[in-house]
């Protein structure tokens, strides 16, 4: 057990506790409260006792979109897992079997206070495989795993465009972008119609398929599927798709959202309706937005209307948002960063974090364990010498799943801190 006293605690799930304390048995916070720990907890108590002298608490942050991990950190080709760019489409691809666990980017994201992130592949193909939910430590992936498959990655506008356009193949333009992406999704529903058939006729020599197969948790709205787009057009062509075919679905960078925010905010509420997002032709359900890199120039023709006041306005729409590193694009140690340069676009504080907190976690679909600091929830938390937004804040230390994952080594800790 560990118990957290004198501490400013931002729990996600109510106003900020000025003075309070957090009460954890591993995995699990057990209570939170404003004032000093109340006798009977304090007479129950078996573990370590922490004085924050003040500090401030938050949950692990959370980063909703990334690839780190799958561009190892100072590696070219050898290092590059993120993109089988040999065919268009390949969502039967898993990033977690092309994460390396030990990239120091890791290290350096949990030393920062990031516990948890959505790594994958990256946007060359149309459909480009599964995305992972893992904590930012362990001594191997599938010990850093939360969620093996967590989402699929589709891609529209410049990326798969350049990618196959440049080997003289399909998909060279925007509507070669969108017919892939049409063509997969209707020959995985072809294929499940077809395999459906097969069993209730009592045949069981099918010959699995496993991009199709693969495709089949996202069609019956299991999975969603995160959607790359930049341009306002990009954007609309990924919700008009979504809708066709009924998906649960997250728009992802949607640099451009600011211009169409309006409409955006329309999508989401129509798709909040029962039955949405479970495969009924023309209900999509959108899940929310994932606004970013904030920090990054604009490197390419897509990105020439980027603002940093995107997050603001997409949350000011009434959109759930969350903000993303896009690492290596913006080192995952900077996802706090990132936030706070939201704030100087319009967010307020209180919604930048919540962007790289409990918005996060709702939009990745793990908010009834992770993302706030409440009773019964998973202890992924980081205790910050200031606001975290306070550019000279220092990590003191940090939990995932209740147990020390990180520490302040120059800082005196109790003895029978585990």
């Amino acid at each position: 057990m560990l118990l957290i006293y004198n501490a400013c605690i931002l729990t996600m799930a109510g106003e900020p506790i000025r003075h309070g304390y957090i009460w954890i048995d591993p995995p699990r916070i057990r209570a939170v409260g404003a004032g000093e720990p109340p006798a009977d907890l304090l007479a129950s108590h078996t573990g370590a006792s922490l004085d924050a002298d003040g500090g401030w608490l938050t949950p692990g942050l959370i980063d909703a979109h990334c690839h780190i991990g799958l561009f190892n950190d100072g590696l070219a080709l050898e290092g590059y897992d993120a993109n089988e760019q040999s065919d268009p489409v390949t969502p039967q691809m898993q990033a977690i079997d092309g994460l390396f666990h030990d990239d120091r980017c890791f290290a350096e994201a949990l030393a920062a206070g990031v516990t948890t992130v959505m790594t994958g592949p990256g946007s060359a193909n149309v459909l480009s495989g599964a995305f992972a939910l893992v904590h930012t430590t362990g001594r191997s992936a599938d010990e850093m795993v939360i969620q093996k498959s967590a989402a699929l990655k589709a891609a529209l506008g410049e990326n798969p465009k350049k990618t196959h356009g440049k080997r003289e193949r399909s998909p060279m333009t925007r509507m070669a972008n969108a017919a892939v992406l049409r063509q997969a999704l209707q020959q995985a529903s072809h294929y499940h119609d077809q395999l459906k058939r097969s069993q209730a006729d009592g045949k069981k020599d099918t010959v699995p398929d496993a991009r199709w197969e693969a495709l089949g948790p996202l069609l019956k709205g299991e999975l969603p599927l995160k959607i790359h787009a930049h341009r306002s057009d990009d954007i609309l062509t990924a919700v008009r798709i979504a809708n066709e075919f009924g998906l649960r679905y997250t728009l992802d960078h949607c640099t451009e959202g600011y211009l169409i925010a309006d409409l955006l905010a329309e999508t989401f509420r129509l798709g909040q309706q029962d039955g949405y997002g479970c495969g009924e032709p023309g209900k999509g359900r959108l899940e929310g937005v994932i606004a970013g890199p904030i920090i990054s120039d604009r490197s390419k023709p897509e990105l020439s209307r980027a603002s940093i006041g995107n997050p603001a306005a997409l949350a000011q729409a009434g959109l759930p948002m969350a903000i993303m590193t896009d690492h290596p694009v913006i080192p995952e140690q900077f996802l706090a960063l990132s936030a706070a340069a939201a704030v100087k676009g319009g967010l307020t504080p209180d919604e930048a974090l919540r962007a790289i907190t409990i918005q996060a976690a709702r939009i990745c679909g793990i908010a009834d364990e992770r993302g706030s600091l409440e009773e019964g929830k998973m202890a992924d938390l980081v205790l910050f010498s200031a606001h975290p937004f306070d550019c000279l804040c220092q990590t003191r230390l940090v939990l995932v799943d209740g147990v020390p994952a990180w520490r302040d080594r120059q800082a005196a800790w109790p003895e029978n801190l585990a």
